[in-house]
């Protein structure tokens, strides 16, 4: 079982910034997609940020121009950059990745999860 693991996050003021990073350890090149998701309290988890590899990103709108998705593929990591942070972008976050393989189709990998706190 592959287990991504997270580092980063914590608790930030209102305004602030706040980098998560996600450690991959399997080959960045034959996964299919990387995806930050977050689970606020009493809320379904939503998707945040995705990067589909070798083509473009997305956010959900609530993030659009605040949050950055990236990886390097160097150092097998996939990081969300956060910034302007909101009360409401308090959550649990969670990396995702998709690995393509021959037979069996795509096979999802999830990070531990990491707390987000923005308090005001």
């Amino acid at each position: 079982q592959v287990q991504l693991k997270q580092s980063g996050g914590g608790l930030v003021q209102v305004g602030g910034s706040l980098s998560l990073s996600c450690y991959v350890p399997i080959s960045m090149h034959s996964l299919n997609a990387l995806r930050w998701y977050r689970q606020a309290p009493g809320k379904q988890r939503e998707l945040v940020a995705g990067l589909i590899m070798g083509g473009g990103t997305n956010y959900v709108d609530s993030v659009k121009g605040r949050f950055t998705i990236s990886s390097d593929n160097a150092k097998n990591t996939v990081s969300l950059h956060m910034s302007s942070l909101k009360p409401e972008d308090t959550a649990v976050y969670y990396c995702n990745v998709d690995q393509l393989i021959a037979g069996q189709g795509a096979i999802d990998y999830w990070g531990q999860g990491t707390r987000v706190t923005v308090s005001s």
